[in-house]
C-alpha cells in the first residue's frame, strides 16, 4: 500500500524543470515502477531521434505481466466486493497500457515539423488524463481493501503495439478502436455500478467516458487530416492491422450515439452500424 499512497501524492514538477519528450516518454515506457508511470513533467520539444521499440513495457513485482487469465465478472455479481475491484483492476490496467503506449508513440514517430508536433502534444494531453483514470481506478481500489496488482494483469492491448508502424495505425487502433469501445463499456459499467448503489464507482467511470469522448475526438480529427480522398471510415479499415477489425471498437451496449459524439461523423457511425464480421469476441450485446 505504501507504494501505491505515494503514487497518489505525486505532483507535478515546476515548469522551469523541463525534461526533453525522450526523457518523459522514456521514464513512463520504461521505469519498472508506478511512480514512473505517474511522471508529469513540462516538456522540452528536443529533435526527434530514432527509438526501439522494446518488447514489453518496463514493469516489476506486481506490476509484472501474467500468462494467468483473469474472467471478466458478470453484471450480476459486481455488487459483490472482489468482483467489483476485479472489474476496477482490469479497467485500471487498461489505463496503464494506454499511458505506455501513448508514450511510446511519442517515442516512435518522427515530430520533424509544427504540424507532427502538434499530434505528439494531444498524445501528451491524452496520456495525462490516461494517469488521472489510472489514478482514481487505484484510488477507488485502496478504498475497498485491493491494491494494483492483487489479479493478473494482460498485455493484450501492448501486443498490438508492433504493428503501428504509422500515427495513421496508431490513432486506428489506439483512438478509434480501443478508445471507441470503452465508450460504450463506461456509459455501460457506469449504469450498472449506479443502479447497484454505488455512485463512486459510477461517477469515475462519468469521467473516463468524457475524457474518452475527447480522445476518439483527436483520433478521428488527425485521421481526417491524413486521409486524402478516402473516407473516413474508408481510411480507418485500411489503417487496421489485421487481425483487428471495426467490430473490435464496439463495446457492450452498444450506442451509436455516444461514438457519433467522438467522431463527428455520421456515414463513418452508420457504417460500423452496420459493420459485422465472425469474430465471436466482438459479439457483445
Amino acid at each position: 500500500m505504501a507504494e501505491v499512497k505515494k503514487v497518489m501524492q505525486l505532483r507535478p514538477l515546476e515548469n522551469s524543470d523541463k525534461i526533453s519528450y525522450s526523457d518523459f516518454a522514456r521514464t513512463i515506457l520504461e521505469g519498472e515502477n508506478l511512480e514512473s508511470k505517474f511522471l508529469s513533467v513540462s516538456i522540452d520539444w528536443t529533435d526527434w531521434k530514432d527509438y526501439n521499440l522494446p518488447s514489453l513495457p518496463g514493469r516489476s513485482g506486481k506490476l509484472s505481466f501474467s500468462d494467468q487469465h483473469m474472467k471478466f465478472p458478470k453484471a450480476s455479481r459486481l455488487n459483490e466486493t472482489e468482483m467489483k475491484a476485479m472489474a476496477l483492476h482490469s479497467f485500471a490496467n487498461h489505463e496503464l497500457l494506454a499511458i505506455e503506449m501513448m508514450a511510446a508513440a511519442i517515442l516512435l514517430y518522427p515530430h520533424q515539423n509544427e504540424e507532427e508536433t502538434r499530434f505528439k502534444k494531444g498524445l501528451v494531453t491524452a496520456l495525462k488524463e490516461e494517469q488521472k483514470h489510472l489514478g482514481l481506478y487505484i484510488k477507488r481500489l485502496n478504498e475497498l481493501g485491493f491494491e494494483f496488482g492483487d489479479f493478473p494483469l494482460n498485455d493484450f492491448f501492448w501486443r498490438q503495439m508492433e504493428k503501428l508502424k504509422t500515427p495513421a495505425q496508431y490513432t486506428a487502433v489506439m483512438s478509434m478502436t480501443f478508445e471507441a469501445a470503452n465508450l460504450d463499456f463506461a456509459q455501460y459499467y457506469a449504469r450498472v455500478f449506479r443502479e447497484l448503489g454505488d455512485i463512486e464507482t459510477a461517477s469515475i467511470l462519468d469521467i473516463v467516458l468524457q475524457d474518452e469522448i475527447g480522445h476518439v475526438a483527436f483520433g478521428s480529427y488527425w485521421m481526417k487530416k491524413w486521409r486524402k480522398e478516402d473516407s473516413l471510415w474508408k481510411y480507418y479499415q485500411a489503417s487496421l492491422p489485421w487481425p483487428l477489425t471495426p467490430a473490435r471498437s464496439k463495446g457492450i451496449a452498444f450506442d451509436p450515439s455516444i461514438h457519433l459524439k467522438g467522431t463527428q461523423d455520421e456515414d463513418f457511425v452508420k457504417s460500423l452500424i452496420d459493420f459485422d464480421d465472425d469474430f465471436k469476441i466482438t459479439k457483445r450485446s
